[in-house]
């Protein structure tokens, strides 16, 4: 985890660095006149020496770095014991944890997948589809949910 935590600090590191860059380069660019002149007769970034849209863009971008890299810093102090990955000695299985129970020979999320595209098609495309959607969403998600209380795995 304080692998994790000193990169997203380089990250933020960088969007700054990359941030600081922007404002110098589009106010050189703005200064030079080499914009382009729309009808208004103003500049590309509203007359004014600093594009606004890329600098808060990217000075947000840092400090959302910076907000992930505390966070996972305050996880790491406060969990009393190191991970496997933050360890030079640890094994690829140390790592190696219960992912859950999953069936290989489902066919239950793949038809919950098909319904939950196609409820979100109609959500885009048009209200009709969604009352087809929904009961197939519903169906495949019950289905799915007791898959093992029937048939040939029933417990």
């Amino acid at each position: 985890m304080i692998a994790n935590a000193r990169l997203f600090w380089i990250l933020a590191g960088f969007f700054v660095l990359a941030g600081i860059t922007y404002v110098v380069w589009t106010a050189v660019y703005n200064a030079q006149g080499l914009a382009t002149q729309p009808a208004g007769g103003q500049g590309a970034s509203g007359g004014g020496p600093v594009e606004w849209v890329g600098t808060v863009g990217l000075f947000l971008t840092a400090i959302l770095s910076a907000f992930i890299a505390f966070y996972l810093g305050r996880v790491h102090s406060a969990q009393g014991g190191e991970l496997p990955e933050d360890r030079l000695n640890a094994n690829i299985d140390d790592g190696d944890a219960e992912q859950g129970f999953f069936s290989p020979w489902s066919w239950w999320p793949l038809m919950l997948g098909g319904s939950a595209a196609l409820l979100f098609l109609g959500i885009v495309v048009g209200t009709w589809i969604i009352f087809i959607a929904i009961p197939l969403t519903l169906i495949s998600l019950v289905g799915w949910t007791y898959e093992y209380y029937r048939g040939n795995f029933g417990r």
